[in-house]
């Protein structure tokens, strides 16, 4: 494990979440633990020292509010995001009076998750990536959502934001649109796949990405940063 790099389980037993999570996270460079059921995810909570827990609130055997009372009771501090479908008030303040951190409502943006984990992983003394990316003549603050090219301002739609940023998180790493669907438009997503083509071909014109091209097309695979243009 890097120095960077922090160790989240992740207690849910929906297989579509679990994939969506486990795929997700893993791009962002977290080691990721799987439990699929409340007595394993406690187990690991207690024992195998993560530095972040997402939660489901529904679980089949144990659910998630006594999960997070019991860790809380033994004095184990680690952040935790509950992660359910429930809405109501009531079910997110039973969560946070419980000890959770945080509270996140499905179907959720990835992106959304990520910065809620970031954040919290910043707050309990954990180093986590840097805000300003930089890559050639472009800057990306993550801090204030601001993109420069040549020191302009570069006005980006959040989705445009979200997918430049992963692309300079991960240069040459080539990702499918599939992959673009899930992390940027969430699990729950059922549209065409060409959407990707169309916010990828707005996000080239803003950034004045020309032949030969920073964002490239795969053939036959998806996209990928091309740091150096080769």
């Amino acid at each position: 494990m890097t120095e960077n790099q922090a160790r989240i389980l992740v207690i849910e037993d929906e297989p579509t979440i679990i994939e969506f999570l486990r795929t997700g996270l893993k791009y962002e460079g977290y080691e990721v633990i799987i439990a699929p059921e409340g007595k394993r995810g406690l187990d690991l909570a207690e024992k195998g020292n993560p530095d972040l827990i997402i939660l489901d609130l529904m679980l089949p055997d144990i659910d998630g509010i006594k999960i997070c009372k019991k860790l809380r009771m033994e004095g184990n501090n680690v952040p935790v995001i509950m992660l359910t479908a429930k809405t109501s008030v009531e079910d997110k303040v039973s969560g946070l009076d419980t000890g959770a951190d945080d509270y996140i409502t499905k179907p959720f943006s990835f992106d959304e998750l990520v910065a809620r984990i970031r954040a919290l992983l910043r707050r309990s003394g954990h180093k986590t990536e840097t805000a300003l990316l930089e890559i050639e003549d472009i800057t990306l603050d993550t801090s204030s959502m601001e993109v420069k090219k040549n020191g302009e301002t570069i006005h980006l739609t959040p989705t445009e934001f979200s997918l430049l940023e992963l692309f300079m998180r991960h240069p040459k790493r080539v990702f499918t649109r599939e992959t673009l669907l899930n992390r940027i438009f969430g699990y729950d997503f059922s549209g065409d796949t060409n959407i990707v083509d169309v916010h990828i071909s707005h996000l080239r014109d803003k950034i004045q990405d020309k032949p030969p091209r920073l964002i490239r097309t795969i053939y036959g695979s998806g996209y990928s940063l091309n740091r150096d243009k080769e």
